[in-house]
């Protein structure tokens, strides 16, 4: 190879695009599956793990109060451009809602990237929170905050939390998206009326 030759092998390679694939970990409540220092296995709907591997579960229970606030705690590992989003599922995760409708452009590479998510507003059941912590530049603290739960109970509520990404190129699985759950035991305040515009809770037969 000649020198001409390398410095134009250097410059192409330069003009690649770096794609930095966002990552987050879900630190309360305690995650329904086994995360490693970056939040992975977190790309698959509705609650993470990949094509591969589908996540250790860790067996937590979280109690909560309903018609009470949640804390919710998230860790971002790896930086892009988004907003968060949190939903709940009353008897199985098939109740949450598809992910964020994504605007996209047509990035450097020739394939899509995100330019921006649908947030929704007013949210509506079953989502509880939309559009938490924009930003467009990386967050070192974890991000933090209270949701409202329903005042509703459930052994086993699915609560989903999923980040959005801009400036992104589609995953598989996930293309824009990811995604963790928490298993939540919701217990009704009796001198609260219950949310009816929820699902109740399935009894087995």
């Amino acid at each position: 190879m000649t020198a001409a030759t390398r410095i134009a092998f250097a410059v192409s390679l330069a003009a690649i695009p770096v794609v930095t694939h966002a990552h987050f970990k879900l630190v309360e409540p305690a995650s329904w599956i086994v995360e490693d220092d970056r939040g992975d296995p977190q790309k698959g709907f509705p609650c993470g793990g990949s094509n591969t591997d589908y996540g250790k579960p860790t067996y937590a229970v979280t109690q909560a109060a309903g018609g009470s606030t949640l804390h919710l705690k998230v860790q971002e590992t790896i930086y892009h451009p988004g907003h968060y989003r949190v939903a709940l599922a009353v008897n199985s995760p098939a109740e949450l809602p598809v992910d964020p409708k994504a605007t996209t452009e047509t990035g450097p590479n020739g394939q899509p990237r995100s330019l921006s998510g649908e947030v929704m507003n007013p949210v509506q059941m079953p989502v509880l929170a939309d559009g938490l912590f924009p930003h467009q530049a990386k967050l070192d603290a974890p991000l933090e905050t209270d949701v409202m739960l329903p005042n509703i109970s459930c052994k086993r509520c699915t609560l989903q939390v999923i980040q959005f990404m801009e400036q992104h190129g589609a995953n598989n699985p996930g293309l824009y998206t990811y995604h963790h759950c928490a298993t939540i035991q919701i217990t009704a305040d009796p001198k609260k009326p219950i949310d009816a515009a929820w699902p109740k809770e399935r009894t087995a037969s």
